[in-house]
């Protein structure tokens, strides 16, 4: 049975469960891979009828405080050199 093919009996949307045979998780692989990546789908893998593996999303990675902010803020200016000559609104 191809993932194409897959029926509503093989499909449990409450768990997001996938139950095939090595042989066509073998022949969609990669596909497979990424679904579960971006849909978070769980994925049972047999061998004649019985589990042998299950495929489930690693826990998220941290994000890297570097770059977190990039495409989020603007800067306006110079964000090194600032104009001394007026008065800081503090210190009126």
């Amino acid at each position: 049975m191809a993932i194409d093919q897959l029926k509503w009996s093989d499909y449990n949307e409450a768990m997001k469960e996938i139950t095939l045979p090595v042989s066509d998780f073998k022949a969609k692989c990669l596909q497979l891979l990424k679904d579960v990546e971006t849909k978070g789908d769980r994925i049972v893998i047999t061998r004649r009828g019985r589990p042998v593996a299950e495929v489930v999303p690693s826990k998220a990675a941290v994000r890297p405080l570097r770059g977190m902010w990039k495409d989020s803020v603007k800067i306006l200016g110079d964000i090194v050199y600032f104009d001394t000559s007026d008065d800081w609104e503090s210190l009126k």
